[in-house]
């Protein structure tokens, strides 16, 4: 099993997280608790432009959890109209983006 890794950068209003090794129902908790204070965050920026960027070249592994959590994210995302995306995303996560039709919504 490989650890989860969070990297976060900060640039012109952006919030950027770096996401690598395995998200799974051990590792969710994890970067859900992230991924929401950076959004909390991204809320309170004196820019209105920002966005919050999750990049997971370097994820190793995503199970449902895993899913469930970039769901919950851009669902508060969108609440808040903060812009999120996903970058970097391997082929294997594309296509299970497009399987469960996130492709569109997360990408």
């Amino acid at each position: 099993m490989e650890p989860l890794h969070l990297i976060t950068t900060r640039r012109n209003g952006t919030l950027t997280v770096s996401v690598s090794g395995e998200l799974d129902i051990a590792t969710t908790e994890l970067l859900r608790a992230h991924l929401l204070d950076l959004l909390q965050e991204a809320g309170r920026a004196r820019h209105k432009q920002g966005a919050l960027v999750i990049e997971v070249s370097r994820l190793s592994f995503i199970d449902a959890a895993g899913l469930g959590i970039l769901v919950c994210a851009h669902n508060q995302a969108r609440a808040q109209q903060t812009p999120l995306r996903l970058t970097g995303v391997p082929p294997a996560l594309r296509r299970l983006l497009r399987i469960t039709g996130l492709e569109g919504r997360l990408t």
